[in-house]
């Protein structure tokens, strides 16, 4: 019995050093992979923010500025893009987003646009209305991709499919920290210029500031779908190195603790031993 007991202890311990390995491979894939994600991140955010800056400008160039894009209207449906990973072990990180998106659209009438296999599963398991599954796998999402995804909300926003779009993402805080963020994309925040004001500034802008405005706008969101998909991939690997980190520590005191156990079968199974050839001796 304390033989068989011995074998099972062993092939255990076996079992969780292959798992650690695993494990220990796919924290430093995480780590190497998070390096370049963090310089993506940070060399995404000049970009939406010059255009965020030229937006401004032209909006408040023009006292009577008007645009389709920054229309506030009775909102009757909202489309949310929830970006999530294409696989799990990473902590809570594709949970906490879903959680969110669930949450903050609670009570409304939605569809979503999935990118990451996580979230295109999620909502067909759910029966959401899906924008599109062309981008189901958030690896393949290049900058190219953000643009395709940033006009396909564009048309429909102004085809009056739905009167706000929300961006769903995580938030890279630091290795340590991923929080999820929803963004509204639109209808812009515009608080227009007082009719006695003058305007602030002096740029001509043809064939008018409406149209180049209204040009710009699917730009700005694409660069912000593209920033929050890099902040989205960054997290992610933030959260799998984090999750892969504490699955070698808890494999190292499991392994720890099943040394022990089989070191204390083994030494119960030789004390057995030393006693039965004891007994025997003295008879």
């Amino acid at each position: 019995m304390a033989g068989a007991s011995m074998k099972d202890i062993k092939l255990r311990i076996k079992s969780v050093e292959s798992t650690m390995q695993i494990t220990k491979a796919m924290e430093l894939v995480a780590s190497s992979k998070l390096r370049r994600a963090k310089e993506r991140v940070e060399k995404s955010r000049p970009y939406f923010d010059v255009l965020h800056m030229a937006l401004t400008d032209i909006a408040y160039s023009s006292v009577e500025f008007t645009s389709p894009y920054i229309a506030q209207r009775p909102v009757k449906r909202s489309c949310y893009v929830v970006i999530a990973g294409d696989r799990g072990l990473a902590g809570g990180y594709n949970a906490n987003i879903l959680k969110a998106v669930a949450a903050h659209a609670e009570g409304k009438d939605w569809c979503v646009l999935p990118v990451g296999k996580k979230a295109l599963e999620h909502y067909q398991r759910r029966k959401v209305p899906i924008v599109t599954e062309r981008y189901g796998l958030a690896a393949e999402v290049e900058v190219s991709g953000c643009f395709s995804v940033a006009s396909t909300l564009a048309k429909g926003f102004l085809a009056g499919e739905y009167d706000e779009i929300f961006v769903a993402y995580t938030n890279f805080v630091s290795m340590l920290s991923q929080q999820p963020a929803i963004l509204k994309l639109l209808p812009l925040n515009y608080e227009p210029v007082a009719k006695t004001s003058a305007p602030r500034s002096l740029t001509l802008y043809e064939p008018s500031s409406e149209e180049v405005y209204n040009a710009i706008v699917p730009e700005y969101l694409a660069g912000l779908i593209y920033g929050a998909l890099c902040e989205s991939v960054a997290s992610e690997l933030g959260a799998r190195r984090t999750a892969m980190d504490a699955a070698n520590k808890n494999a190292g005191e499991m392994i720890d603790e099943l040394s022990l156990h089989y070191n204390r079968a083994r030494q119960a199974a030789i004390t057995q031993e030393i006693t039965e050839i004891v007994a025997g001796a003295e008879q």
